[in-house]
């Protein structure tokens, strides 16, 4: 007699099918906490501790990001903060990381706001920021981005293992910080001196907030600056010397080289009187600042054409562990457990719908 139990509608044989369809990853990089194991994670508490760190931290970025031109993520400050707070009320680490990912998402939507709503006044579409509008524009597409965000997850770490810095160094704050959340004093600290900065510079107006040196070199122009700001310090810090020192060299290329030939090949510029760091700038805004956006935009396609294969894959896999889903709860466990595809969609569409009668 052949064994039933391995059937292929037995719940051992969905399980083996379910293994097939959604990649297991590696059994060495075990998660903190067990998928057998369940703990409170959507609570009360975690969804308002989530909404106010991400006004917050989504405000500061707005600020930082109009100031510096790039934002910094706030998974770990959020993931300090909301570690102390916590700490003192009974949380535990997955509320923690769920009050981080939001207080991210927040501050990304503020990061997407800034950088592209103000291109709609440059463009000569709006006039002016409606407030009714902007709203309803960030808070829809940020729905859509947290909906995107499901099939990314298989695509981009589960298909495609890729490596992702700071979630890595989030994740080890949050691990240290089921032992004390020593780490908020850092942080009241940090933003002490850097109000201190602020009242001597703009409050009491005792120092300059930036230093800059230009001059012609025959009939070219160069230029450079630096504002004197502890939170530019702190951006470079966050984002890492690789980061940092790409930035820099952007800036380096543009005005000690892009800038100096450009003003040279045409002379004409440098009429009478003009300042050098005027002339600088005045090219920079009018001409050489395209070469990064190009650059930016040839990047982000390429890392779209390198995607799409794992893209695909991971909305197949979400697809099909969708399916085992209804035939069996238990056949996915907790770690790999999504939104399901339909309400994924069913939310987009709900979504479009306004955006498009929006813009229209």
């Amino acid at each position: 007699m052949p064994d039933q139990s391995d059937g292929p509608n037995t719940p051992k044989a969905r399980t083996v099918a379910q293994a097939r369809v959604v990649k297991i990853p590696d059994p060495s990089d075990k998660p903190y906490i067990p998928a057998s194991r369940t703990l409170p994670e959507i609570t009360f508490l975690t969804v308002a501790l989530s909404i106010v760190l991400s006004i917050v931290l989504a405000g500061a970025n707005a600020y930082l990001g109009m100031f510096a031109g790039l934002t910094v993520s706030a998974s770990i400050p959020a993931a300090v903060i909301s570690m102390a707070l916590l700490k003192v009320l009974g949380g535990n680490i997955l509320q923690n990381n769920a009050v981080q990912t939001a207080a991210s998402a927040g501050e990304s939507l503020a990061a997407g706001a800034i950088f592209t709503l103000p291109a709609l006044v440059m463009l000569g579409f709006w006039s002016g920021f409606n407030y009714i509008e902007t709203t309803l524009l960030i808070a829809l597409g940020g729905v859509l981005g947290v909906m995107f965000t499901v099939p990314l997850r298989r695509a981009l770490i589960v298909e495609q293992p890729l490596q992702f810095p700071e979630g890595v160094a989030t994740a080890e704050v949050l691990k240290v910080g089921e032992s004390g959340g020593a780490g908020v004093r850092y942080i009241l600290m940090g933003g002490a001196i850097g109000a201190l900065f602020k009242l001597i510079v703009s409050g009491l107006n005792a120092s300059k907030s930036s230093a800059h040196l230009a001059f012609f070199g025959g009939k070219s122009a160069f230029s450079a600056g630096s504002d004197l700001s502890p939170a530019l310090v702190a951006v470079g810090y966050i984002v890492g010397l690789n980061i940092a020192i790409l930035v820099f060299l952007g800036g380096a290329i543009n005005y000690l080289v892009a800038i100096p030939i450009y003003t040279a090949m045409n002379p004409d510029l440098a009429v009478a009187g003009i300042d050098p760091g005027t002339l600088a700038d005045t090219v920079w805004s009018q001409q050489t600042r395209y070469l990064g956006v190009g650059a930016m935009v040839v990047g982000g396609v390429w890392a779209l054409i390198r995607l799409f294969d794992s893209l695909v894959k991971g909305i197949k896999s979400s697809i099909e562990a969708y399916k085992h889903a209804r035939i069996d709860d238990n056949a996915v466990i907790r770690t790999e457990q999504d939104m399901s595809i339909p309400v994924v969609g069913a939310i987009c569409a709900l979504s479009i719908i306004p955006l498009f009668i929006i813009f229209y």
